[in-house]
C-alpha cells in the first residue's frame, strides 16, 4: 500500500489518543472470530526476518482462567477474572526452525541455531513487538485491553507451556472496558524530555 494517508482524528483516538488500559471489564463476551481477527490482523506487523516467534494462548473459559489465577499477582488476579479474555504472549525459544517456511530467501535458520543469547534477544524483542501489534489489532476492532506483567512467569509457563520451547512475555486482558475503576491518564514525557532529531 504505498504512499497511505494518514489516519484521521477518531481512528488516532481509537488507537492512541483516547485509549485507555482497562482494569474493569462489561459482562459482554470476545469471540472465537473477534480472536482469530485479532490474530489475522497483528500477524502482518512486521518483525525481525519475519521471524513470527510470538505464541497466544487466549485464556477465556472457567478453567482456564482457575489455572492462571494462582499465577497472577494479587492487584492483577480479580480484573483477569472478570475480563472476558486474558491473552498469554509467550515467545517460542525455537522460533528460528520455521524460518525456511517464514523467510525462504536465504539460510536464516543458520544465523541462531546454536547461539542461545541471540535467540533470547531475537525471540524476546519481536514478541514483544507482536504483543503490542495484539494491542493495537484489538483495538482498532472496538476492543479495550489491559496489558500487565505482575505474574508469576515460571509458574504460567509450567501451567501453560510445559513440555514446549515456549515462554511468556507479558499478559493482556482483552474486553470491553468498563470506566468503573479507571485511573486518570498519567503524565508523559514531552517530546524533548524522550527524543532527539539528529
Amino acid at each position: 500500500m504505498p504512499n497511505p494517508e494518514p489516519l484521521n482524528a477518531a481512528a488516532l483516538d481509537q488507537l492512541f489518543l483516547g485509549a485507555r488500559s482497562f482494569n474493569s471489564w462489561q459482562d459482554k463476551p470476545v469471540t472465537d472470530d473477534q480472536l482469530k481477527r485479532v490474530v489475522d490482523i497483528l500477524k502482518m506487523g512486521p518483525t525481525s526476518a519475519n521471524c513470527s516467534p510470538a505464541r497466544i494462548w487466549f485464556i477465556r473459559s472457567d478453567e482456564a482462567k482457575a489455572r492462571l489465577k494462582p499465577h497472577l499477582s494479587e492487584g492483577n488476579a480479580d480484573k483477569t477474572m472478570q475480563a472476558p479474555v486474558c491473552a498469554i504472549i509467550g515467545q517460542d525459544m525455537e522460533f528460528y526452525e520455521h524460518l525456511p517456511k517464514l523467510f525462504p530467501h536465504t539460510d536464516a535458520r543458520s544465523w541462531f541455531a546454536g547461539q542461545p543469547a541471540k535467540i533470547e534477544e531475537t525471540a524476546f524483542r519481536n514478541a514483544t513487538l507482536q504483543g503490542a501489534y495484539l494491542i493495537l489489532a484489538a483495538r482498532a476492532l472496538g476492543l479495550d485491553c489491559g496489558p500487565m506483567s505482575g505474574f508469576d512467569k515460571d509458574g504460567v509457563d509450567k501451567e501453560f507451556f510445559s513440555g514446549t520451547k515456549i515462554r511468556s512475555n507479558f499478559l493482556c486482558n482483552i474486553g470491553y472496558g468498563s470506566p468503573e475503576g479507571l485511573f486518570a491518564r498519567s503524565p508523559r514525557f514531552t517530546f524533548d524530555e524522550m527524543a532527539q532529531v539528529l
